[in-house]
């Protein structure tokens, strides 16, 4: 949609009132059983006044395109100039066409034909039915008031809508409108004899609030307009789309069926004036802000969601090393036990067998060129990386644990080797010492005899 130039894409929702005609029982009356609901609204024959109302506007245009094209107010040169103001007028959208002196002047507002400043926008279809029942309250407060307010306001409009105890008034949804207007959408639940409930049909519901005294009891709660939340109906449809709205050029409203970016989403509305402009990029700017504000609120439980994933993986790999050391610990409180309960027996054949293999696997783990060569090149790394991190603080390197417990493990069983190795060489020299003693003294003996 193009306005002097500037691009302009607005969609708010559609709501339709469309009031249903039929025999029921009066607001608050008893009823029985396949009556219906406890509405009553007649549709006036209003036949007349429809075409009362056509020869109007027809005379309203004539009037109209006389004071554009040929006034005749001072049957002179200046009825021109006064054709020319008027076009002006028109064109505006404000003021009065004089076109005859003898009549009143035209009035023009920006709904008339030749008003420049319209456009066609695209309004949402909606999809709710008239049997949910859904009602859009306009309320002059603020959405932090409506919804402090809101069991308050729920019981009033009860007690406006006759205060039948087999009626309940029901919010589907609150939100904010701009200049600081809230949007209250209630249904009305009504509860037969049986145990049965159902809803008020919106349009019988609407109906009822646009009652004159209604409306005014609703006015003093701050409701300043009532929109029926219905679909429109495949014929409504067609009949809105095939007729032009007052005012609009068929071209231009031809046009805007062939630009829709979503046919069956979205439907032509037009715009008349830079109020009704401004309204729209309001409620364009306040459902950006509610959007807004939905992806933050999301943003953060992503963010919270994620916090507690690393906590959890962190207490994982906590568990995993508190069970590996639970493990280890059993695996050797086992060990023990079964050295306990073989103490005494002699070696088994397959007790022999499995310390055959256990020496088997002792020889390759020790065997230069076998796990010890890697081991030693291991131990080498890890000197050089301790040497470079000395050199480069900012160059960090981690050994996993379990390797780290290996060596350990590794590094341990070589000290005990070594310890047991001195032992036994510190008790070798032990018994050469009293080898030599015994010798050093038979000899002395030996010696003395001969003396």
């Amino acid at each position: 949609m193009f306005i002097s130039g500037v691009c302009v894409c607005v969609c708010v929702c559609v709501c339709v009132c469309v009031c249903a005609a039929g025999a029921f029982g009066g607001f608050g009356s008893t009823t029985s059983a396949g009556a219906g609901t406890n509405f009553n609204f007649s549709t006036p024959s209003n036949a007349g006044g429809l075409f009362n109302q056509q020869a109007s506007q027809s005379s309203q245009l004539f009037n109209t395109a006389s004071a554009l094209s040929a006034p005749s107010v001072l049957n002179d040169e200046r009825d021109s100039i006064l054709a020319r103001w008027n076009q002006l007028q028109a064109f505006w959208g404000v003021g009065k066409g004089y076109y005859s002196s003898s009549t009143p002047p035209v009035e023009f507002s920006q709904e008339n034909p030749f008003c420049r400043f319209k456009a066609v926008g695209y309004s949402c279809v909606s999809d709710v039915k008239d049997e949910d029942g859904l009602v859009a309250l306009a309320l002059n407060k603020k959405e932090a008031d409506v919804r402090s307010q809101q069991q308050q306001l729920v019981e009033s409009m009860h007690k406006v809508l006759g205060g039948n105890p087999t009626l309940s008034v029901n919010v589907e949804g609150v939100r904010a409108l701009p200049d600081d207007q809230t949007e209250m959408i209630i249904y009305l639940v009504e509860r037969s004899p049986n145990g049965t409930s159902k809803r008020v049909p919106a349009s019988t519901l609407y109906s009822y609030m646009e009652q004159l005294n209604v409306k005014s009891a609703l006015q003093q709660l701050g409701v300043i307009m009532a929109v029926s939340r219905t679909a429109l109906t495949p014929a409504q449809l067609k009949q809105l789309l095939q007729n032009p709205p007052a005012g609009v050029d068929p071209i231009i409203w031809e046009q805007a069926k062939v630009d829709n970016p979503d046919p069956e989403k979205l439907i032509p509305v037009p715009m008349v004036g830079f109020r009704e402009l401004l309204r729209r990029l309001k409620i364009q700017d306040q459902m950006t802000k509610q959007h807004q504000t939905r992806v933050d609120i999301i943003s953060n439980d992503i963010s919270e969601l994620q916090r507690n994933q690393a906590t959890t993986a962190a207490k994982i790999t906590q568990y995993k090393r508190k069970l590996m050391d639970l493990s280890h610990r059993v695996l050797q409180v086992l060990i023990k036990q079964e050295v306990q309960r073989k103490s005494g027996y002699a070696i088994q054949l397959d007790e022999e067998h499995l310390r055959v293999q256990l020496e088997t696997i002792q020889s390759e783990l020790n065997a230069p060129t076998q796990f010890k060569g890697r081991l030693n090149e291991l131990m080498s790394q890890i000197r050089m990386q301790n040497h470079f991190g000395a050199v480069r603080s900012e160059e960090r390197y981690r050994v996993d644990a379990d390797l780290l417990r290996e060596i350990k493990q590794h590094l341990k069983h070589q000290q005990q080797g070594l310890s047991h190795l001195i032992s036994v060489i510190k008790d070798d020299l032990d018994d050469i010492k009293m080898i030599e003693d015994g010798l050093h003294d038979s000899v002395h003996g030996r010696s003395s005899k001969l003396s």
